[in-house]
């Protein structure tokens, strides 16, 4: 019974981009990884069809940013206004000690 081997992403976009660039050629990289050409010709046709998820994850990252930017701004712009509010009431209890009411 043969074992699956796997090869991590990195590895997988490193090799289809070698044969894309032409640095080596997929026969050389089947070779040197005892892989066939078919498992690369499926690597390479993921890594064409998947390619534009790369720049939405980079859309959504930032989308995701600015939100947590906003929700920042909105916790700090509470948080002043529960400090102010907190001294307006004691500075309210004070004055109602001070006059005796």
């Amino acid at each position: 019974m043969t074992k699956n081997r796997t090869y991590k992403p990195q590895l997988k976009a490193q090799v289809v981009l070698q044969v894309l660039s032409g640095t080596k050629s997929a026969a050389q990289i089947c070779r040197e990884l005892n892989i066939s050409e078919t498992l690369l010709s499926r690597w390479k046709q993921q890594l064409l069809t998947q390619a534009a998820l790369v720049f939405e994850r980079q859309s959504e990252a930032s989308e995701k940013d600015e939100r947590i930017a906003e929700l920042e701004r909105l916790v700090g712009r509470l948080a002043m206004e529960l400090e102010v509010s907190k001294k307006a009431s004691q500075l309210a209890a004070y004055q109602t000690s001070k006059n005796g009411r």
